[in-house]
């Protein structure tokens, strides 16, 4: 029997997509069934056609399924994925999650496990305070916050973030230690799934 993970993320030049695509890859490795899904874009075509990396980004994933409410019931764990906007989460993930306060009200998402992962464009330009801020909404949610923690070597190898997957944009495509530690996170975040619903493979 498996458990479902979503994995939700905005992302606008595509390092958060690529990161989001390691951790649902983990997460079925692990044996979820995933939903990879992006947010609606907020931004208008001016902002995005000034810089032509984000354009290709957009059009690259316009046909990737963009996230509902119904992927929060549907989900037994939750990966939310964020660039870093000035420290805090970007305003396209951080619009979807506040839209969630009738699930919150019915309890749809308590005591489901819950991570993070985030890009910033330099190694403290925010990552940390962005994956807290990220795990502020999980308390009030009353979700399971399963960050990676010092748990395996992969965390080490890639810069050494506890708190979740993080990588510099300023360096480029994350490369194969950052990608092997956010499989790490989806699988990590799979098994405390699978733990909390008393599967016996976990």
């Amino acid at each position: 029997m498996s458990v479902k993970i979503a994995v939700i993320h905005y992302s606008a030049t595509g390092t958060v997509h690529r990161l989001a695509q390691a951790v649902a890859e983990g997460a079925e490795k692990a044996g979820a069934e995933v939903r990879l899904r992006r947010v609606a874009e907020l931004a208008p075509d001016t902002a995005i056609d000034a810089n032509p990396a984000w354009r290709a980004h957009v059009d690259a994933t316009g046909d990737l399924e963009v996230a509902t409410l119904d992927d929060l019931e549907w989900a037994d764990a939750y990966a939310f994925g964020s660039p870093t906007r000035f420290g805090n989460v970007a305003a396209q993930l951080k619009q979807y999650i506040d839209t969630s306060g009738g699930l919150w009200q019915r309890g749809v998402m308590a005591d489901k496990p819950a991570t993070a992962f985030t890009s910033a464009h330099n190694v403290h330009g925010g990552n940390e305070s962005t994956l807290l801020a990220l795990y502020n909404t999980f308390h009030h949610w009353g979700s399971v916050i399963v960050s990676p923690g010092f748990t395996d070597p992969s965390v080490y190898a890639a810069g050494g973030n506890p708190y979740g997957t993080a990588h510099p944009g300023a360096h480029g495509e994350p490369d194969e230690n950052v990608l092997a530690a956010a499989r790490y996170q989806g699988e990590r975040l799979t098994r405390i799934t699978k733990r909390l619903k008393g599967l016996a493979d976990a």
